[in-house]
């Protein structure tokens, strides 16, 4: 008996659709940004992404507000510097979404082996499940406009 288990990807193209002012998800680009393979279902993915985009649009909803009273329908239209052909802002929305699912779906996953493999399988992936939720918050204070950091004097 062979210990080969086949995780393929799934190749079917979908969209999460969004609120209309924030760009829709595409899963399958999603998948690969974050490299998944086929062990997370499409399903899975999708419940994440939507957990995502629900968290991230409630924290981005004063800035919403903003652009569309400055007369913006969607966050594409709000003049920004362009990379790699897209808005910077988008391009800083999309990276909120994608680690915030990221995070979920690390945090969920690590715990399916409970071997001592599985274990220190676990441990190694804690720093990631750190590094994508802060990855998240940069994303999202560089769309509210604020530091990375808050410090206070005691």
């Amino acid at each position: 008996m062979s210990g080969f288990i086949a995780t393929g990807t799934p190749t079917g193209s979908y969209p999460i659709t969004n609120n209309g002012f924030w760009p829709d998800i595409d899963g399958i680009q999603m998948r690969a940004s974050i490299r998944l393979d086929g062990t997370v279902s499409d399903a899975r993915l999708e419940v994440a992404a939507v957990n995502a985009l629900i968290q991230v649009n409630q924290e981005l909803s004063r800035v919403m507000a903003e652009h569309k009273a400055a007369g913006f329908n969607t966050l594409a239209d709000v003049p920004a510097d362009q990379i790699a052909g897209k808005s910077q802002l988008v391009l800083l929305y999309l990276r909120a979404i994608y680690c915030t699912a990221a995070s979920e779906l690390f945090e969920r996953y690590r715990s399916f082996d409970s071997s001592a493999e599985g274990n220190r399988n676990a441990d190694e992936i804690t720093p990631s499940i750190d590094e994508y939720r802060r990855d998240a918050r940069f994303a999202i204070r560089d769309l509210l406009g604020i530091g990375h950091s808050t410090v206070e004097l005691i």
